[in-house]
């Protein structure tokens, strides 16, 4: 287990704006891309692994859905066969990972403060809150992907009330209701930062599309970078994990 303590240490806190949190974040992410990288290199192969299972492939449905001009009427994508299972699976492979974009938050803290990281720390959210960790995943990904097929335009509106929901798991060891009520209380009296932070974060992970889709591997954890960067802004810097 780990233990928290509060600490006075040496590491910036971005202002509460939209403009100076992704400033910080900016400045945090050159530091700690690499790990982001070994997430995303992660989620690929897993990724996959769950299309060979499920007998879906995405890269050809979405060729499919490009050569349609227009005209959706006739594309039942759904009844594709494997669809069901593959999303299926890549919603339950979200949740599995939800642990190491934790652990990237905590890398980041400890980048942010001028301490040694360890690969390990990149699993902290695996060892430390996971039952908590696992359950706000579970909650917030079922929230998502109902918003998401309300003509999915209801996600982007509904995804920035849990923006701070993994930095309050881990740096205040607090449960899942607890996160969520915390954040959603946080982000109702401030939306329209966090509106702007998590748009204009969702911006830049999705960026490296324009590299031939390749890129994206370079910037797809850019988000979570966010959400320690506007904890910090909010709720100032957070509490330091001292392992026993």
């Amino acid at each position: 287990m780990s233990e928290f303590n509060e600490f006075d240490q040496q590491g910036s806190v971005p202002e509460r704006n939209t403009g100076s949190i992704i400033s910080h974040a900016f400045e945090m992410y050159k530091g700690v891309f690499l790990y982001g990288l070994i997430i995303i290199i992660i989620y690929f192969i897993a990724n996959f692994v769950i299309q060979n299972i499920s007998g879906y492939n995405l890269l050809n449905n979405l060729r499919g859905f490009r050569d349609l001009d227009g005209d959706y009427s006739d594309y039942a994508y759904w009844n594709r066969s494997g669809t069901s299972l593959y999303y299926s699976g890549y919603s339950f492979l979200g949740i599995l990972m939800s642990p190491l974009y934790v652990g990237l938050i905590y890398i980041t803290n400890k980048f942010n403060t001028k301490e040694e990281i360890e690969f390990s720390d990149l699993f902290i959210g695996y060892r430390q809150n996971l039952g908590n960790i696992l359950l706000y995943s579970f909650i917030t990904t079922i929230i998502l992907w109902i918003s998401f097929l309300m003509c999915f335009l209801p996600f982007f509106f509904v995804y920035p009330l849990f923006f701070l929901g993994y930095p309050i798991l881990l740096f205040e060891n607090a449960n899942a209701m607890d996160a969520l009520n915390k954040t959603y209380n946080i982000v109702k009296e401030n939306y329209n930062t966090f509106l702007g932070t998590a748009l204009l974060g969702g911006i830049i992970s999705l960026s490296g599309i324009i590299l031939c889709g390749v890129g994206i591997i370079f910037t797809a954890c850019f988000m979570e970078i966010a959400m320690y960067s506007a904890y910090c802004a909010y709720l100032g810097k957070p509490l330091q994990i001292k392992k026993q």
